[in-house]
């Protein structure tokens, strides 16, 4: 009975728009955005470097104008902060998005999280919640983490050099 009438309160209040409407997209780019944004939240301190890997994920996930990007990155954080579970969100992602999309999406969470050359204990338990919900098995939520960490020493490796210097 019980499973009866959650079915029955999904299909009213969950009616699935087609994935190509405008609104599905801005309701996906925005779920991303905001599970973003709260890695970015989720240690002590909200760096210059997490908040660029924030906007680099959109930018690089969506292709988005600067104008664009920015107001995203507003309303990201406004839903962050009146958020009180992320259900709404990784909802929206699982069914939206396919389960290499959503990989893609672990990995730019990781590159926020590992942005700053720290992981919390709090971004740590966080990040192991949001690949559960987006259900990622294991071994792929390992593997996103380890391509951000190559990709963070890959900028961190780039940066180093001088114009002048040429690779070994």
């Amino acid at each position: 009975m019980l499973r009866t009438l959650n079915d029955l309160f999904r299909t009213l209040f969950d009616a699935p728009a087609p994935v190509d409407a405008p609104s599905s997209v801005h309701s996906l780019q925005l779920a991303t955005a905001v599970l973003l944004v709260e890695v970015m939240r989720s240690d002590a301190q909200v760096g210059a470097e997490e908040r660029q890997a924030v906007l680099a994920a959109l930018r690089d996930k969506f292709a988005l104008a600067d104008d664009e990007l920015a107001r995203l990155f507003e309303l990201a954080e406004t839903e962050a902060q009146n958020a009180t579970d992320f259900y709404r969100f990784t909802s929206k992602i699982n069914k939206g998005f396919s389960a290499e999309q959503k990989l893609r999406v672990v990995e730019f969470l990781w590159r926020v999280a590992l942005a700053d050359s720290h992981l919390s204990h709090h971004e740590n338990h966080l990040m192991r919640r949001l690949g559960d919900l987006l259900h990622i098995p294991h071994a792929d939520y390992v593997a996103a983490k380890q391509r951000a960490r190559e990709q963070m020493t890959v900028r961190e490796t780039s940066a180093e050099r001088t114009p002048g210097d040429q690779p070994r």
